[in-house]
């Protein structure tokens, strides 16, 4: 059953940061503790980690969601108040004027959520830059004023990226919650219904998929052809690309691993899995991060850890200086084997 209320919430250990590195780096006792993520990149001539072009900007816009998904590393849900302020988009929006960075990736919570939202998206517009919005699909039908989010995203021409567990509702529902599944075809078909996922359109929907228990994604390949198949002829539903995403041992997923006994051997998993070309793919090599208060970050996952970027380079988007962020060594910890563990795992799919 999905938790009904976020770690953060119910004053849970692992709604600390400090806590969740402590676990992810325990004692170096012998033979205890995993090799550090930085000797292997250390071993490939990859430490220290340097960026390469600068292509995403990641925006974090809030943590408030309708869901609480028990995967979820935000550890989002209706009980988180942190939202970004309009004041703090606008120093995107100007950070984003200087800058050839093509996509803006609007994340959440659900981002739709944040009051100014639609504001920001037309700002992002403007700039002629491309808009991916990380939606959830249940939001669009959570309340009338959300019915026309498929009308203003085509409006916008921007991308959707969306999550679905499974094609299987009972998987889906597992994961993220009762009936989530129902609504999400709900959400599929009117985004289907203005285009989205319609051969011909240049309307983008993809799925992502991320396992619903401790093990890596199959091959991204199958599991398209397998979900677009059963989407079709089950429900009517069409889409451009599925993206598999491994789960990352961080926040609500952490705790799943340490309560079900799963930690050590989801880790080993990981670290067995290390393929040296998805380390050198990674996309924290081609993207900042932008936390819901304008701190900056060399991914999401750390982010979510509290790991800012390099004291080198600029910490705050007002203070956005891309040459210090291009030439920052990006901060790894040990959650880093789950994007380079087997095909890769990043916020666009397999990376290897």
């Amino acid at each position: 059953m999905s938790p009904t209320k976020s770690l953060h919430a119910q004053h849970h250990a692992l709604a600390d940061s400090a806590y969740q590195l402590d676990v992810l780096n325990p004692a170096q006792t012998a033979g205890a503790a995993f090799p550090a993520f930085a000797s292997k990149l250390r071993e490939i001539g990859l430490l220290p980690l340097r960026p390469t072009e600068m292509t995403v900007l990641q925006v974090n816009v809030g943590k408030m969601c309708n869901q609480v998904c028990k995967h979820c590393h935000v550890d989002a849900g209706p009980d988180r108040t942190e939202i970004m302020t309009r004041e703090t988009m606008q120093q995107c929006l100007d950070a984003l004027a200087k800058t050839n960075i093509e996509v803006v990736d609007l994340t959440g919570g659900a981002p739709e959520m944040n009051p100014d939202f639609r504001w920001f998206v037309e700002g992002i517009s403007a700039l002629g830059r491309i808009a991916i919005v990380r939606c959830n699909l249940t939001i669009i039908v959570a309340n009338k004023k959300y019915y026309d989010l498929p009308e203003f995203f085509a409006k916008h021409k921007v991308r959707v990226v969306s999550s679905l567990p499974h094609f299987a509702a009972a998987r889906t529902d597992a994961q993220r919650g009762d009936g989530v599944f129902d609504k999400s075809m709900r959400a599929l078909k009117m985004l289907n219904a203005v285009g989205y996922g319609v051969e011909g359109s240049g309307l983008s929907l993809d799925l992502v998929y991320n396992p619903s228990g401790a093990f890596l994604p199959g091959n991204q390949v199958s599991l398209e052809r397998e979900f677009k198949q059963r989407l079709s002829r089950d429900h009517g539903v069409s889409f451009n690309n599925l993206l598999a995403i491994t789960n990352l041992p961080v926040s609500r997923f952490l705790d799943y691993l340490v309560e079900s006994g799963n930690y050590e051997a989801y880790m080993d998993k990981l670290v067995q899995a290390y393929n040296p070309t998805a380390a050198a793919n990674v996309m924290c090599r081609s993207t900042i991060s932008v936390g819901w208060d304008g701190l900056l970050y060399d991914c999401d996952f750390n982010q979510m850890l509290d790991l800012p970027v390099a004291r080198t380079a600029s910490q705050h988007i007002r203070d956005f200086d891309l040459e210090s962020l291009q030439a920052r060594a990006i901060v790894v910890n040990q959650h880093c084997y789950g994007c380079t563990a087997g095909a890769g795992s990043s916020c666009g799919g397999a990376t290897a």
